[in-house]
Order: structure tokens, then C-alpha cells, then sequence
């Protein structure tokens, strides 16, 4: 058994101040995808202390940044999809980056599983540029995709994608129809992923027919004792692993001064 969870940590060093540690203690993952690290190599290695870690920081300073940290040996890792994408005319500097990280993690029996800690654009719907810069992005996320499906491979997109996919995963679904995250052409894409490429959306396969269980609320107003929150972390498994899965769980914390984010971990086990 193989244990995977993702979480958006909203800054790594904030979520170790609200005791990251315990939770890590507690549920004793094998495998951890971090996405909004929000930190220098230094300061992970330093707080990640004891795992096989591969880092990819955003270019610009506190923003964004992906890894995996691993319990066990990593064989091979590869960082980002390719041309970096800058925010129109506006003067904003490229955001391209800290956003994708594979990792190829070695198995006990000498197999290999595929792990990729995914950052995706939020996007504001009222500002185009930062719209044509997450459809820009999904694009290639959709091309690595298509090609992770293609080969057979055992492999799992984790993280933050920022999307809702259905209306069962937004509580107020009705007032966000024309906001960012609920989309129709940003839940097109999720439809392509697991309609067309055979992706397996474990947290719905494992959750029931919802409402939720949501994995994100906000910080603000009474957003997590209400339970208004989104499902937008993903454990998006290929055909391959996904046959493998035996149960995914939201760590939804036990209330809201105890969390460590504004995220919850989705944590999947594996029979591998």
C-alpha cells in the first residue's frame, strides 16, 4: 500500500506555524504534493527535512511554487510545460512557473508510480488577460496529459487545478456562474481529462454523489463552518493506477482554527 495526498499549503511556512508537522505525523503519508509553497529551496529542504524533495519555485518571489516530497527514492523528476506565459501588456513579469512538477517515485517491487504536483491558474473572469493565460496553461497541462495517458504509465495528477467541475462541487454554484473556477470552458477541460483521456477523478469516484466534500474554503467570513466551500483538488488518476486505488479521504480539519490552510488535503491509498 501505497499512501498519496495532495494539499495547497498556502505557503509552506505558514502551514508548519499552524502545525502542518502534526497533520503530517498523524496521517503519515508516503507521498506529498505541495502546490503554493511560497518558499526558497533552503527553507523547504530545511522544513521538509528527512524526504526525498524536488522543488520548483516560481520565478517571482512568493508566488505560486510546486513540489513532491517523498518517503520514497525518486528516480527521475522533470519541472514545467514549456514557454512561460506573461499577463498581456501590463507589465506583470511571467507566472508560468512553480506550477508543474513530476516526479518518478521507486516502488518497493522495482516498478515506478508517476506523481505531479499541479498549480493551476485561478484566473479572474473580469480580467481577460489572466483568463487567456489559464486556458493557455490548461493547454499544455492537457497536452502532458494526453501524452502521461498515452503511454501506460502508472500516474497521478495531484493538486490545486482550480476548477470546479460540477455543481455538486461548488456550494454556491448558482452565484458563481460567471466567476472564475466555474467556467464552462475552464470545466470543458476537466471533461476532456476524464471523458476523452480516461483520467479517473478519484475524489468523486470515492465521494459519493456530493454536494462535496469540498477541499477549499475561504479564510474569510464563516465560509468552513458553513461548509461553503469548492472542490478543487484533485487526485486525477490514468486508467493504470487508477484500478489501484482503494480509498481517498478530504482532511477536513476539525475546525477552523485548526487548519493548516485554507485547503484540505486529499489523501489517496494505493494497492501497489
Amino acid at each position: 500500500m501505497i499512501t498519496i495526498a495532495t494539499v495547497n499549503v498556502n505557503g509552506i511556512r505558514a502551514a508548519f506555524k499552524r502545525d502542518m508537522a502534526g497533520w503530517l505525523a498523524t496521517r503519515n503519508p508516503d507521498v506529498v504534493l505541495l502546490q503554493e509553497v511560497r518558499a526558497p529551496e533552503e527553507i523547504v529542504q530545511d522544513l521538509l527535512d528527512g524526504w526525498h524533495v524536488v522543488h520548483v519555485p516560481c520565478e517571482i518571489k512568493g508566488r505560486a511554487g510546486v513540489a513532491v516530497a517523498s518517503r520514497l527514492p525518486i528516480a527521475a523528476a522533470r519541472r514545467d510545460l514549456g514557454d512561460l506565459v506573461a499577463f498581456g501588456d501590463d507589465g506583470e513579469p511571467p507566472v508560468d512557473t512553480g506550477r508543474w512538477v513530476e516526479a518518478d517515485v521507486a516502488l518497493p517491487d522495482g516498478g515506478t508510480v508517476t506523481v505531479i504536483s499541479a498549480y493551476l491558474h485561478s484566473g479572474t473572469a473580469t480580467k481577460p488577460e489572466t483568463m487567456d493565460a489559464k486556458y493557455a496553461h490548461l493547454d499544455r497541462v492537457t497536452a502532458r496529459m494526453r501524452e502521461l495517458a498515452a503511454d501506460g504509465r502508472r500516474a497521478v495528477v495531484g493538486g490545486d487545478v482550480n476548477i470546479a467541475h460540477h455543481e455538486v462541487d461548488i456550494k454556491n454554484w448558482k452565484g458563481n456562474k460567471s466567476s472564475a473556477g466555474f467556467l464552462p470552458a475552464e470545466r470543458a477541460y476537466l471533461d476532456t481529462w476524464i471523458d476523452e483521456l480516461g483520467y479517473a477523478d478519484l475524489g468523486r469516484r470515492f465521494g459519493g454523489d456530493g454536494p462535496g466534500p469540498y477541499s477549499w474554503w475561504s479564510f474569510r467570513g464563516q465560509a468552513f463552518d458553513n461548509d461553503a466551500g469548492w472542490r478543487i483538488d484533485y487526485q486525477l488518476a490514468t486508467p493504470a493506477l487508477a484500478e489501484a486505488a482503494v480509498s481517498v479521504e478530504v482532511d477536513r480539519a476539525t475546525s477552523y482554527d485548526t487548519r493548516f490552510s485554507d485547503h484540505a488535503p486529499v489523501v489517496a491509498v494505493y494497492d501497489l
